[in-house]
């Protein structure tokens, strides 16, 4: 399947995110996949004339175009005439480019949060005028308008995170490479158009802070080893992805780093209303509360679960390092039988 990929308004980051996945080749682990780069800013060696060639052959169907996939925010600006981002010896705006190639293509996708919702780029006041594919932050729409569908009729499959993992990316083009013998339909696609292989859990499942967090054991600085949602703003009970499960370069993520999850993989996550290493709160109460649990349950376990909290996890979650050790308990003395 031919692979064809765009960059638009961002930085480059879901690509430098692609460059580390955990495989020895990775050309040849989309090889075997059946995929194939048609085209990649960073990794092809065409350009000029003949990019340009190849562009207009996939829009016009000469070349099959199976996978399109977009990297960056969708820049309309300014009033919507897209000439904020022109493709170098084209005249054409980027925009008017992906919006022909989309009608082409069996797949669109979404690489990234930028190109998923706008992004990082659409904070503010937004002066691009930046959108995602098919979302304009939390509403439908964006570039491609909320009723589009691919020739597969499926919608923009957002491949959502800032960056986006290398693996929900190369397990998405594997899935879609293989959808003739193992289908992937809408099915396979949450609310938000998101892969739910990944997009089904959540951050906080796997966290390594989890004990601390059982316990309302909290930390207070950005080095503790404390749970990090009740002060510094981590949102993995909230944020749909499964970091820590699939480390990043099967070695981390973001919470073993010792950095809150900020929830990269939701739409409007760029702009929480406040600062991103703090835990807005009300009574004392954080406003960002686990994903399906009632304030009063969360009210309630917190106080039973400070109440409980071992002396070693009290003392640790303010703590740089461990300080106290898990009690060992010597086996009782029991006689044996004569």
């Amino acid at each position: 399947m031919n692979l064809l990929w765009l960059q638009s308004g961002g930085c480059g980051g879901c690509s430098m995110s692609l460059l580390g996945a955990d495989t020895r080749d990775f050309f040849a682990t989309l090889e075997d996949v059946g995929v194939k780069i048609v085209w990649h800013p960073a990794l092809s060696e065409i350009s000029g004339r003949e990019m340009i060639e190849l562009l207009q052959a996939c829009a016009e169907g000469k070349i099959p175009l199976d996978m399109l996939c977009i990297e960056g925010a969708l820049l309309r600006g300014p009033h919507g005439s897209g000439r904020f981002h022109m493709l170098a010896g084209t005249a054409q705006p980027m925009i008017d480019w992906i919006i022909r190639l989309a009608q082409s293509a069996r797949y669109v996708l979404a690489i990234g949060s930028c190109a998923a919702w706008g992004g990082v780029t659409s904070a503010g006041i937004n002066p691009t005028d930046a959108c995602g594919l098919q979302y304009d932050g939390e509403v439908a729409g964006g570039l491609l308008g909320s009723s589009w569908r691919s020739s597969y009729g499926l919608p923009v499959i957002n491949v959502a995170g800032c960056p986006t993992h290398p693996g929900w990316i190369l397990d998405t083009l594997a899935a879609l490479a293989n959808s003739e013998f193992n289908t992937f339909g809408a099915e396979d696609l949450d609310g938000l158009g998101r892969p739910r292989f990944y997009a089904d859990q959540l951050v906080h499942t796997g966290c390594s802070r989890n004990e601390f967090y059982e316990f309302k054991a909290s930390a207070e600085k950005a080095s503790d080893m404390g749970c990090l949602m009740e002060n510094l703003g981590c949102k993995g009970t909230q944020a749909h992805a499964d970091c820590n499960t699939r480390l990043w370069h099967g070695n981390s993520s973001c919470l073993r780093g010792g950095f809150a999850c900020i929830n990269c993989t939701e739409p409007g996550f760029e702009e929480p209303g406040h600062a991103f290493a703090s835990t807005p709160k009300v009574a004392g109460i954080p406003i960002g509360l686990p994903t399906d649990m009632p304030k009063a349950w969360f009210v309630a376990l917190a106080a039973l679960s400070k109440s409980a909290t071992p002396r070693r996890v009290r003392e640790n979650a303010t703590a740089d390092h461990q300080r106290v050790t898990p009690a060992v308990h010597k086996p009782a003395n029991k006689s044996r039988p004569k």
